[in-house]
Parts: C-alpha cells; structure tokens; sequence
C-alpha cells in the first residue's frame, strides 16, 4: 500500500511538471508572437487587420464561384475563357501599379482598388447570366491584384531580413484565420438559401459587396505608408524601373519564370477544383465548405513553426518539404472515393500557402528595398500572364483529355519549378539595402 502511495505521489510529480511545461510553451509561445507584433510598425499591424477581413468577404464565395458561373450557363471551357480574361486584366495593370505604389505610396492603390473589388462582387450579385460575369471578373482582378501587388511590399518594408520569412508566416497564420471560418459560414447560407444553384449562391456576393466597402473604410480610416515606403517623386518611369530591377536585382529572371510556375495552381485550383470535387467526386456544399476550410488548418498550425525553420535552415528547404505534400493532396484528389479522403487532401492542400509565403520572402530578398513596388509589379505581369493562359489551357485538358488531367498538369509544373529553385541562391543571409 505505501508503494502504490509512493509511486502515485511520484507519478504526480513527474505528471503536473509536464503539463505545467507545455502550458508554458504555449505562454511563451504567444507572448513571443505579441512581443513581435507590437515591436511593429503600425502599417503592418493595419495591413494584417485589412488582409484578414478582407479574407473573410472574398472566402465566403471561393469554392462557389465556378459553380455559380457554370450555373448562369457556362460550359467549363467557357469557365476558363471568363477567369482568362480576368488575368488578363491582372496582367496589364500589375506593373503600373508597383510604379505607381513606389511614386504615390501603398495607400493610394489600396484606396483604389477596394472599392472596385467591391464593385465586381456587386455585378457578380445582379449578374443574369454567365456573359456579364465577365465584367465583374474583369473588376475583381483588376482591384486583386492591385492590393496583391502591394500587399506584400508592407511586409518588405517593415520586416528586417532576420524574422521576413517568420514575421509573413505570422501575418498568415493570423490574416488566414477567418478564411477557416468564412468557407463554413457560406456553405451554411448555401444552404439556407437553396443549395448549389443561382438562387442559393447569389446572396453571398451582396454579403461580400458589403464587406468590402467596410474594408475600404478602415483603410481610408487607420492605414499609413509604411516608413521604408515613403513617395518620391524622384522615381524612375516605368521602363527605367524595369531596367534597374533586372540589373540590381539578384537573378531575377530566373526567379520570374520560377514564380510563373508557382502561380499555376492559384490559377486553376479556384477555377476547376470546387467544378472536380462537385461534379467528379459528387461533393455537395458542406463537403465544398470543408475542403476549403480544411486547406487553412496545416497554415494555422504550422505557419509560425515553418516561418522559424526559413529563417533559421533556409527558404529553400522550406520550398523542397512543402512542395510534395501539395503534390501528394492533388493525388488524394485525383482518387479519392470518400469524402474523408476529399477532406485530407484539403488538409494537405494548405502546404501550398506555407511554400507560397516562404517564397514570398525569398522574393522580397533579391532586390533593394527602394525597388520593391517595382520588382513586385514586374511579378504581378508575369503571373497575370499566367493567369490569362492557364485557365484556358485547364479547360482544353479538362474537355479533350480528362479532368483529372487538369491536376496531373498542376503536379507537373510544381515538379518542375523544383528544378529551377535548385539553380537558385539561398536568400536567407542575402542583404539588400
């Protein structure tokens, strides 16, 4: 009796150490995470607060938007054509608008691109047909990638290179929160509405129109350039920029062919994915919701532990662990026979966001600071492009070839994209002034 006693005061204290442990890691956890918040400047702390309610609005219709298109009577080739001519006008505007963020300020473009994001979310909402989705795609990418284009400039500006990759994965773990949540809330009202047709999808782009013209409040209200951003009239022109980007930059060339390549999946995966899971895999909107909040949670979890390990091992190896565990979740896609297995894919889906942001700060590395407006309206041209080509292309493979084809095409350029990260120099103690 006195053993037993023994070994349970023993394994009480052996016990409560442990959790009491834990528990402190947690504490310590956060308060490093408030600590480097608050050592911030407030363009930062603004701009996450602007990124997560924006993401909230636009995350609401995601997984919903090709099928409302191909539900106002568009077949899914005449599904690619509509999302081309939206990259398209990504593409025009990217370049002007890293001009024109260098030479006018972050502010500006926010403030100009808001109002037509909400804009195209109210055409989608009046929209009678599948012809006029056109112009709300043309607006919406347009306004995107003007606030893509300028987004990650406050994190160049504000981040020093020793916490980039930590301080963007933080940014992300928090501003993707509510994208965990809004995919759930809109296949709730889906639901309520009617289901997976016109009229129960239709209300969510009202819900969006509004949400939207809330965020262009408050940046109107609480956001300032950030300090290594300051507006110069003294800016280069256009081309000249160009020039000095691809001269100062640190092979940039290389790095805009590897970004092109990265770029497909956001290109095609919001375009086909949710058409393949509901048309191919018989999911309905709960499931829809689910895989879609399902691809936040390995962000959520992980972002701040794969921040840390870029800044301390390199981006590049970030790059090559995370990349095949986005391949593995499109070949969980591919064959899925349950909605289990859909689920899971969507789980390992959200590698893709920790290697996107890891990359992003390798892309802030390669130029000057006093170039980045530049530099990232050059990206923003190159990946409109891709936007303007790809979806086409995924509706050509998706008619001709076979669905599941469109997602054997995305395995491949990922693959290939590896190939060119090898050729690459490791950015992580690369200082740019």
């Amino acid at each position: 009796m006195g053993t037993d006693s023994q070994a349970s005061r023993e394994g009480a204290t052996v016990y409560v150490p442990l959790k009491g442990s834990l528990g402190m890691k947690v504490v310590k956890a956060v308060q490093r995470g408030l600590r480097f918040l608050a050592r911030q400047e407030n363009s930062f702390k603004t701009n996450l607060l602007r990124v997560s309610t924006q993401n909230f609005f636009l995350s609401l219709t995601q997984q919903f938007q090709s099928l409302y298109i191909v539900a106002l009577g568009a077949t899914p080739f005449q599904l690619g054509i509509v999302n081309s001519v939206g990259g398209l006008a990504g593409a025009a505007i990217a370049t002007p608008t890293g001009w024109l963020a260098d030479r006018y300020g972050i502010r500006r473009i926010l403030l100009l691109g808001t109002p037509l994001m909400a804009l195209g979310a109210l055409i989608f909402a009046l929209a009678p047909n599948w012809m006029t989705i056109i112009l709300a795609i043309l607006l919406t990418r347009l306004a995107l990638r003007m606030v893509m284009t300028v987004c990650p400039m406050v994190c160049g500006s504000c981040l020093k290179s020793e916490e980039r990759a930590t301080g963007m994965q933080l940014c992300d773990t928090l501003s993707a929160a509510p994208r965990l949540i809004a995919p759930i809330i809109g296949s709730m009202l889906v639901t309520w509405f009617g289901g997976i047709n016109e009229q129960g999808i239709r209300p969510l782009y009202y819900l969006q129109a509004i949400g939207l013209c809330l965020v262009l409040a408050f940046i109107s209200q609480r956001f300032t350039n950030p300090s290594a951003n300051r507006t110069s009239k003294t800016v280069s022109n256009l081309v000249e920029g160009v020039r000095e980007v691809l001269t100062q930059g640190t092979m940039v060339k290389r790095w805009l062919l590897y970004l092109s390549l990265s770029t497909i999946p956001m290109a095609i995966s919001p375009v086909y994915l949710p058409l393949f899971a509901a048309e191919i895999k018989h999911a309905d909107q709960l499931i829809l919701g689910g895989i879609a909040a399902a691809s936040m949670v390995a962000p959520l979890s992980l972002s701040i532990v794969i921040g840390r390990l870029a800044d301390t091992v390199g981006r590049k190896k970030v790059i090559y662990l995370t990349t095949p565990v986005y391949c593995i979740s499109l070949l969980l896609l591919i064959y899925a026979r349950s909605s289990t297995i859909l689920l899971a894919s969507g789980i390992l889906q959200g590698f893709f966001m920790l290697s996107s942001v890891t990359q992003g700060a390798m892309t802030a590395e390669l130029v000057p600071t006093s170039l980045l407006g530049r530099w990232y309206g050059l990206l923003g041209l190159f990946r409109g492009s891709v936007t303007v080509l790809v979806p086409v292309i995924g509706g050509a493979i998706w008619g001709c070839i076979g669905p599941e084809y469109v997602f054997f095409f995305l395995i491949a350029t990922q693959l290939l994209k590896l190939l060119i990260l090898m050729t690459m120099p490791e950015t992580l103690r690369l200082s740019r002034g």
